[in-house]
Order: structure tokens, then sequence, then C-alpha cells
């Protein structure tokens, strides 16, 4: 019970196992059938729940021989774990940890094997039955639980070799095997654009074959989502004109006053405006999580709660995705392009609980290369954070590489090491604590004036170079003659001071530079990870005796937000996440703040509907919306 007075997230590791422990000292079993039925997809009325793990990788970041051996383990270890595999572990299983030492394993797994498919789903939904049934009892009973096992065992092994015991000629095992514990489901999927996360998410809650795809997603057919789009509709228009001689035939004749018409329409106010309440837990990054509550797969703390009455949680969705800062990059796109789409269909929020996992995967260089610490700098964040995370996934590159380079085994038959997938199945089935990122939104604007501004997002870095071409001619400043230049632009700088008291200073100052990177992750674990971190190389000018000379200075400041503009005649091009394929050239100027959650569709079209003054204080709380978060799993968190 110590342990359960530790600062966060230690007590909540620790819930969660003293939980763990007594639902499988209740029941013994019940964690291990579940756990199966979850991540295999096994179907069953009486625990319906579903699991699928979506591993992602990047071929342009990810090497052709990383990406055969991931698979060549996946495929090696489904080819072993089948449904009828699976439904003969869970009947195993289940059979010795209730009957102990009295179960007879090897004439038990023997009659699973000769068993059709047919007679094993009969004995797996019976088993299924005793346990769950078991508990969800409020006094639940161990001698009727024990019972009904026995009776399930008696059925498959007959009457004599349960009086006997074993079977004639078998020899006594020294000790009982062990059931294997296959690894979970996982689909393995090429990254290829940003609407392939939300794509794979509609196809794991409504199978393939009951979805019409189009070449526009906005025309993907939600069958059976479409009343959770009524809640984005703010208001139905009445079509009451008020006219008596409007009305339809007969319905000027009032039914009778003890009739279930009359009662029904006592409670209904026709042709009004009909206003819909919209749920505000979507608009905040805990909505996605749902309300707290007990994990009905577990009974660990988790997001697995009702969002909507009567629509229940049964899918968990956990992405896995491999790469550099690059790719994480690009995971944050589509996690914002993701929570776009649901504020205008909410359709997967009610449904799925979303959990996000990262495998750093860098290039085969030396550890200590500036090029290898560069793109690992969120890798190198999580691992100060989480001790077991540096431990357990840091170290796991060079060994995705030492193995991706390993010749082919010439011994068809030898089995495939599923070293890379054990670690990964761990990963995802422990890592249960989650740390959150500031996503960053930029607004750009370009030369041309008419190129309209764009909009992006970046979650780790943006850098800004200065380009030799300049503004045309007419749309410069005159210069005074004989004046250096000099290194790098005039910039002008707009940022808000990042305070201890969160009070907010804005600053503005000018000054020569010849580049800035704006970073949005700490260079220690003292700094506030919420906070941009910018560095500036100065161009500081001097004059001596030898003429004017022209020396480097880096300053480094910590700001909310920021706004930089080209003073001269020189231009900007920005690099988003360190991804060349994010790249802006002809900026003059741009702008950073934390990216918002996105506002539903529901609140722009109430706007409509508002009075100018209230229009103006929708305006005001724009700003105080709850910044995106994007979460990303890890086994401990951050110390609270």
């Amino acid at each position: 019970m110590r342990s359960l007075s530790l600062p966060a997230p230690y007590c909540t590791v620790a819930l969660d196992c003293a939980i763990r422990l007594k639902t499988e000292k209740a029941i013994p079993g019940t964690l291990y059938q579940r756990l199966i039925i979850a991540e295999q997809n096994l179907r069953s009325e009486l625990y319906p729940y579903q699991e699928r793990v979506f591993l992602f990788v990047d071929p342009e970041l990810i090497s052709p021989s990383v990406c055969s051996a991931l698979l060549l383990e996946i495929e090696a270890a489904q080819v072993q774990h089948t449904p009828e595999a699976c439904m003969r572990h869970v009947v195993s299983h289940a059979l010795q940890a209730a009957l102990g030492k009295a179960c007879h394993t090897d004439a038990l797994q023997r009659k699973l094997l000769a068993s059709p498919r047919r007679t094993l789903e009969r004995y797996f939904h019976a088993v299924v039955t005793a346990v769950e049934q078991m508990a969800s009892e409020p006094s639940p009973s161990p001698e009727g639980h024990l019972r009904r096992l026995q009776e399930i065992y008696r059925s498959l092994l007959g009457p004599a070799v349960v009086s006997t015991g074993r079977c004639s000629g078998d020899p006594v095992p020294d000790r009982p095997p062990n059931t294997p514990l296959p690894s979970p489901h996982i689909t393995f999927r090429l990254w290829t654009d940003e609407e392939q996360l939300w794509k794979e998410l509609v196809f794991f809650l409504k199978p393939q074959s009951q979805l019409h795809l189009s070449a526009d997603l906005d025309a993907l057919d939600l069958q059976g989502f479409l009343p959770d789009r009524e809640l984005a509709r703010v208001s139905m228009l009445s079509t009451d004109s008020g006219i008596e001689r409007d009305l339809p035939p007969g319905a000027h004749e009032l039914p009778a006053p003890s009739s279930p018409e009359m009662e029904h329409a006592a409670l209904q106010r026709k042709g009004g405006m009909k206003k819909r309440v919209w749920l505000p837990d979507i608009l905040m990054p805990g909505g996605w999580d749902g309300p707290p509550g007990l994990h009905q797969r577990t009974g660990r703390p988790s997001g697995d709660g009702e969002l909507l009455p009567g629509v229940s949680r049964l899918h968990t969705a956990r992405v896995l995705v491999l790469g550099d800062d690059r790719m994480l990059g690009r995971l944050a796109r589509a996690y914002h392009i993701l929570r776009k789409r649901e504020m205008q269909t909410f359709c997967l929020t009610p449904r799925l609980s979303l959990q996000l996992y990262y495998v750093p995967v860098l290039t085969p260089e030396k550890p200590t290369s500036s090029k290898h610490l560069e793109l690992g700098e969120l890798a190198a964040f999580l691992g100060r954070a989480d001790p077991w995370y540096e431990s357990t996934i840091n170290t796991l590159c060079p060994a995705i590489h030492k193995l991706a380079e390993m010749p082919p085994s010439l011994d068809t038959s030898r089995a495939v090491d599923p070293f890379i997938l054990d670690v990964i199945t761990y990963y995802v089935r422990m890592g249960t604590q989650p740390i959150y990122f500031q996503i960053y939104t930029v607004k750009i604007f370009f030369s041309d004036l008419s190129q309209d501004p764009e909009e992006d997002i970046f979650l780790t870095e943006l850098k800004v170079k200065i380009q030799d071409s300049k503004f045309p001619k007419d749309c410069s400043s005159p210069r005074k003659r004989g004046v250096a230049e000099g290194p790098g632009a005039e910039l002008s700088l707009c940022y808000q001071k990042a305070l201890l008291s969160h009070r907010t200073q804005e600053v503005t100052v000018s000054l020569r530079a010849t580049g800035v990177v704006v970073k949005a992750l700490p260079a220690s674990d003292t700094e506030d990870h919420m906070c941009l971190r910018v560095n500036l190389t100065e161009v500081v000018k001097s004059s001596n005796l030898a003429g004017r000379s022209f020396s480097m200075v880096t300053n480094t400041f910590r700001t909310a937000s920021i706004r930089i503009q080209s003073q001269d005649q020189r231009l900007l091009t920005l690099l988003l996440d360190k991804d060349h394929r994010r790249t802006f050239r002809d900026v003059v100027r741009f702008e950073v703040a934390p990216c918002p959650e996105p506002c539903s569709g529901a609140q722009k079209s109430r706007a409509l509907w508002l009075s100018s003054q209230q229009q103006k204080e929708m305006e005001r709380t724009k700003a105080d919306l709850k910044p995106l978060l994007m979460p990303i799993n890890t086994f401990s968190g951050i110390v609270q």
C-alpha cells in the first residue's frame, strides 16, 4: 500500500498492478483469457472488446532490409498463432488455472488438437461464458465456477480419463507445460500519406466489406455512425408556416385527451428552433481518451468509458511508428488531420481508444555523430523522462539494424526468432503512461502577394535559412550607398517571453541574423517542454583599425509564440521537423503559436446565430482554447 502514496505516475502503475492481482486472484485465468480475446480479435458476445496494433513505417526513412525483417517476424507469428490455436490456448489455460494438478494437460491438449473447429468454438465459448459470468456476479461463488469448468473438462476428455487422472501409457510429467502467450495481431503498413491513419481506423471499426470507399475520403459511407453526426447539428429550421391551410390533412383534428399522442405532444414544442447541446469533452485533449474509469478488459484505470450514452468503446487502436523525428512530424500532421475530421464527423471518438507508440529507428551511423543525435531528439527526451524506455526501447535501434543485416538462414525448418516482435509486444502491453507533446502551428506568408498564406504544424523543430535571392527592386526600400550589408538578413522579431509567473510579456526587437532554429523540445530536464526554445545566430558588427568586421553570436531564449519578418531584400526558407519534403521557400514572414484543438463545424455554424456581442465573446474565448497535445506512451511517463 505504500506504493500507492508515491507521486504520479508511480502510484498509477502500482494501482494497475494491484487491480490485476486482485482480479487474477479472484478468478484465475481471467487476464489471460481477456488479453487473448482482445488482441486476437476473437468473437465473443460476453466480452466484445477488440484491439489492433498498427505498425507504420515510411519506406523513405526505413531501409528495405529492416522492413523485410519486421514483416518476416510478423508473418511467422501469425502463422503459428491462428485463431484455432488461440482458442485452444484459452480453453487449456482456463482449465489448468481452475483445476490445478487435477488437470491432465497432455491429454487435454491432444484432445483440443484433434477437435474440429466447430467443436473447438463450442468449448471456447463455454469457457468464456463460465469465466465472464463469474466475473460479473456481485458475490461470485468459487465452488460454482469450479463445478462448471469441471463439467467442461469432463465433457472434453470423458469420464474415464477424468476418474483415472491420466491416459494409460502416458508418463507423468515433471511439471505442467506452460501455455504460450501469443503476440498481438499486428497490421503492417507502409506510410503513404497523412490520411492513411484515419482510413485504417475506420476500417478497423467497420470491416472493409461494409464500407464503400471512393476517391474522396469525405464520401466514405460510415454506416452506423449517423447518430453521432446528428450531434454536430446545432439547430433545425422549422417548416411550419403558421398558416392553417398548409397543415396536412387530419392535422386539425385533436386526438383524445388520454391518448399516447396527446401525452407525447404535451412534452414537445412544435414548429420551434430545436437546439442540440454539443459535448464539450471532445474539444479537450482528454476527450479522445474518454472519461476516467475502470478498463473492462483488465480492470485497470483507462479511458474506455462511455463518451456518449449507450455507446461503449469496444475498440482500442495501438498505433506504433518506426523512424526518426521526421516520422514523428508526419505522425503529428496525421493526428492533427484526424482531430479536425473528428470535429466534423465525430464517428471514431465515441467508439475507439487511440494509443500512440514510438520506436526510434535511426540511420546506421555512429551514435555520437551529429546527424544521428539531431534526428533522435525526441527519442532522447523520452529516454531522459523514462529510464525504462531508454534501456528497453532506445537500445533496440542497433539490434534492429544488426538483425536486418544478418543473412537469411538456409534452413527453412528453423523457426524465426521474434526478438524485435517480443520487444514491441512488451512495449504496447506495458507502455500505458503517456507523455504529451505540444503541437505548434505556423502561418507562412510568401513574397508573391498573389499566393495565399499557408498553415502547417510541426512537433520538434522549425529551421529558418536565409536565401541568396532577394525581393524584386520595386518591393525593396532604397538603401544608402556605401553601407555594407554583411552576412545574413535583417529580421524583426516579436515574441511572448516565457516567464515562470506565466505572465505575458511581449518583446519586439530588430537584428541581423544568419539563421534561426525554433525547437519545441527542451535541452535539459529542468526546462519546460511546453514552450519554444529559439536559437538565433546574430551578426555583430564591429569597427577597428583594420576596418569593419562581423562576428557570430548565438542567442537563446524561451517563448510561447513568435513572429519573424524579413526587413530587407532577403527571403527565407523554412524547414519543418527536419523533413526536406516540408520545405517552404520565398517566405517573408511567419508566425508560430501553439496549435489549438480544432473547432467543430457545430461551433462555426453556431456563431451565425449569435449576436454581435456574443460573437466578440466567442472570438475572445478562441484564444483560451486548450492546445492540441499529442500523447506518446511510455512505461512510467513524467514524474509529477
